[in-house]
C-alpha cells in the first residue's frame, strides 16, 4: 500500500470515528443531566443527609456504579447538581435578557424573574433542594453563597438600584427586593399542593401559570415594563 493510499485510508477512518464519537460525547452529556436532574428531586426531597447515590440511582434505571463513575461523592453530585441548575437559569437569562442587550433596568429585571419563574414551574423541585440547605449552618450553604449566588446578585442588584433611582421600583435595600422576587416565583412550586386542596386549583395548569404570573407582573412591574423606558422622576 503507498502512502498516499495509507493516508487516504487513516483519514476517511477518522472521519467515520468523528461522529460515533460526537454522539458518545452527547450520550454523556445526556445521561450527567439526568442524573444531576434525579440528584435535585432526590436531595429536594430527603435533604443531604437522607439522599443516597444508591436512590437517585434508583430513580433512574441505573446501576449504582454509574453514577459514582461521574460523581465520586454525594458531596461532589450535590455542587454539581446545584451548578447545573444555576447554569440552566443563566442560560435562560441570557437568552431573554442578554447582558448586553437595549433593555431598559425594569424590564430586563422582569425577564430574569419571569425565567427563574418559568425554570421553578418545569423543576419543582429547586426550592426545595436550596430550601433544604437553609435547615442548618452548613459548608454547602456557604459554598453556594459563594460560588453561585454571588455571581447571580453581582448581576441583578444593579439594575434593581438602576430601577430604584428611576422611581420604578420601591427605594428599600435591594437584597429584600431580590429575595421577595425569589419568593413570588416559589409561590406555585412550594403551595401547590396546598392551593389544590383549599381551591381545586392546579399549579401544574398552564392557565394557573400564566394567570398567577400576570398577577406578579403588574402588580411589581406594571406596565413601564413592558413599554417604552419610564422616565426617571
Amino acid at each position: 500500500m503507498t502512502m498516499a493510499k495509507s493516508a487516504i485510508l487513516k483519514s476517511t477512518e477518522q472521519r467515520r470515528g468523528r461522529p460515533r464519537k460526537r454522539a458518545e460525547q452527547q450520550r454523556s452529556l445526556e445521561t450527567r443531566g439526568a442524573i444531576l436532574d434525579a440528584a435535585i428531586a432526590e436531595f429536594a426531597e430527603r435533604g443531604f443527609e437522607g439522599a443516597s447515590i444508591r436512590a437517585i440511582a434508583d430513580r433512574l434505571g441505573l446501576q449504582h456504579p454509574l453514577i459514582t463513575y461521574h460523581y465520586r461523592s454525594k458531596d461532589i453530585l450535590w455542587r454539581a447538581a446545584a451548578e447545573h441548575a444555576f447554569a440552566q437559569i443563566r442560560a435562560g437569562w441570557d437568552n431573554s435578557a442578554p447582558e448586553n442587550s437595549d433593555l431598559p433596568p425594569l424590564a430586563r429585571l422582569r425577564e430574569e424573574y419571569a425565567t427563574l419563574f418559568r425554570y421553578t414551574v418545569a423543576f419543582p423541585e429547586f426550592h426545595r433542594f436550596m430550601r433544604q440547605e437553609t435547615f442548618s449552618n452548613n459548608p454547602r450553604l456557604k459554598w453556594v453563597a459563594e460560588t453561585l449566588l454571588t455571581p447571580l446578585l453581582g448581576r441583578l442588584i444593579p439594575q434593581i438600584v438602576a430601577a430604584q433611582k428611576q422611581g420604578l421600583l420601591p427605594s428599600v435595600d435591594p437584597i429584600l427586593f431580590h429575595y421577595m422576587m425569589v419568593s413570588l416565583t416559589a409561590t406555585l412550586s412550594e403551595f401547590g399542593p396546598e392551593m389544590q386542596v383549599t381551591s381545586g386549583l392546579s399549579a401544574e395548569s398552564a392557565k394557573v401559570v400564566e394567570a398567577y404570573w400576570r398577577l406578579v407582573d403588574e402588580t411589581v412591574f406594571g406596565k413601564p415594563a413592558r413599554g417604552k423606558p419610564a422616565q426617571a422622576k
